[in-house]
């Protein structure tokens, strides 16, 4: 087929949104409106309705005419066969793992599209030079078994396969589960072994909505992303001293949710200061009562930024303020209006997760750039990063599988707008327009990639 034959090539956006709406039915969450599909997602990893999904997933690429295989994260691959077999092959995938109170197309999507993606060849009798394949990543989320992305870290070498199967399940709580265990409960422990070597990758394409307001608010349909900003994750423990609240007078109180309160707030005003961003999403406390100022507090600390050199100044500024509000002293005007106190707090960090600035490869990003021109038409050169009304050049704010493919195959990924930036949510929305054209760049640049592996004879 040529170039011209499948960039005329185009999705079936009525089946991808079916397929979609079908498979969301095995962990559906909280609804957030009154249509049928209008229904958010609890479809943790490796739970009951995790296993349906990847039961679809397998049975759907055997209908195709794909081989697949399960390794012993429960990565899924399924390959269909190209030309030249002996060639790894061109990977399109996500994830279908969500979040507690999350939506219908983080993740899901881009499996999804992967999978339309195959019955679009099938239908169109598309032979391809290499093998074309599609792989659905397990825990990607980090939800129930707290470390993001942590299967295809282990595929990358990066994350030891030990630490990841002892990772215990957080949610419910009180549960004893591992992912070994879960993955043989379920029957998800595959035999080939998690790595990029036995199931290798020529390259590897994600499409996902973006996560934020840009696409959206610039009315453009598709982000083409460069690469992946830089992000740390931290456990800060504050440690002060339990106290009677009726009966022990500020000055006299280590109070260690009043100091922590102030780092929250120094870390906000330091990122700000960085061009970067820091977050808290978990925190907890002890003794947890009402008459008792608390002794001891442990929050999450997020930051990121595009670089890495940025990340790692808004680290070093946040620990010089927090160490000087543990000990009372007035940072940033942070204590302006608190009263003083003759005890102070200890701080203490814990490194949890380091993922450095992601750059994607330049042909997988061409590849993406010009399957989004053959769909919406206009220029196709760069100018800054205005890539014509249609589209734009981005960095992705959150982590992805993506980010562990880059570091042993060419890589790249596909956005595409979601209403209001919302994720994370059960309200998560994209049209069924937006679903399809973020399919149709993805089938093209897979197309483009296999033709240009032709080209090199790779």
């Amino acid at each position: 087929m040529s170039q011209k034959d499948f960039a005329s090539l185009r999705v079936d956006q009525e089946r991808l949104m079916k397929d979609i709406h079908t498979t969301c039915e095995w962990g559906k969450g909280e609804r957030w409106g009154e249509g049928d599909t209008e229904i958010g997602m609890s479809r943790l990893s490796l739970s009951d309705t995790d296993k349906e999904a990847r039961d679809w997933f397998h049975r759907t690429t055997i209908d195709l005419g794909c081989k697949v295989h399960t390794d012993a994260m429960g990565n899924q691959f399924a390959v269909r066969p190209g030309l030249d077999n002996d060639a790894p092959p061109t990977y399109a995938g996500s994830h279908l793992d969500t979040q507690p109170t999350g939506g219908r197309y983080d993740g899901i999507l881009g499996v999804h599209a992967a999978v339309e993606m195959l019955k679009v060849m099938n239908d169109n009798w598309v032979e391809t030079s290499y093998p074309v394949g599609v792989v659905n990543w397990t825990n990607e989320e980090g939800a129930r078994f707290p470390m993001s992305m942590a299967s295809s870290g282990v595929w990358s070498g990066d994350i030891p396969l030990e630490r990841a199967h002892n990772l215990k399940s957080v949610i419910p709580a009180n549960d004893t589960a591992t992912m070994k265990t879960e993955l043989e409960r379920i029957g998800y422990l595959g035999e080939v072994p998690c790595s990029w070597e036995a199931s290798p990758m020529a390259a590897h394409f994600e499409l996902h909505i973006e996560q934020g307001p840009i696409l959206e608010a610039e009315d453009r349909r598709v982000g083409v992303v460069q690469g992946v900003q830089s992000y740390k994750w931290f456990t800060v423990t504050v440690k002060g001293r339990d106290a009677h609240t009726g009966a022990t007078s500020f000055q006299h109180r280590a109070d260690a949710l009043l100091t922590a309160s102030k780092m929250i707030l120094a870390s906000h005003k330091i990122a700000s200061k960085h061009s970067a961003l820091a977050s808290t999403g978990i925190l907890t406390l002890k003794p947890g009562s009402t008459n008792t100022v608390p002794g001891l507090v442990q929050f999450s600390l997020d930051i990121r930024a595009p670089q890495d050199e940025t990340v790692n100044a808004t680290e070093e500024a946040c620990k010089a303020a927090f160490s000087a509000l543990a000990n009372g002293d007035n940072v940033l005007d942070i204590n302006t209006g608190c009263t003083p106190s003759s005890r102070t707090c200890t701080v203490d960090w814990r490194n949890d997760f380091v993922s450095p600035a992601t750059h994607f490869h330049d042909d997988c990003v061409a590849c993406v750039q010009a399957a989004g021109t053959d769909l919406c038409g206009g220029a196709s050169e760069v100018k800054e990063r205005d890539i014509g009304a249609w589209g734009k050049l981005m960095t992705s704010g959150a982590g992805h599988d993506s980010v562990y493919a880059n570091k042993r195959c060419p890589t790249s990924m596909i956005f595409v707008p979601c209403r209001d930036g919302v994720s994370h949510n059960p309200a998560e929305y994209s049209s069924p327009e937006a679903c399809a054209d973020g399919a149709n760049v993805l089938m093209g640049a897979v197309l483009r990639y296999d033709k240009l592996r032709a080209e090199r004879g790779q």
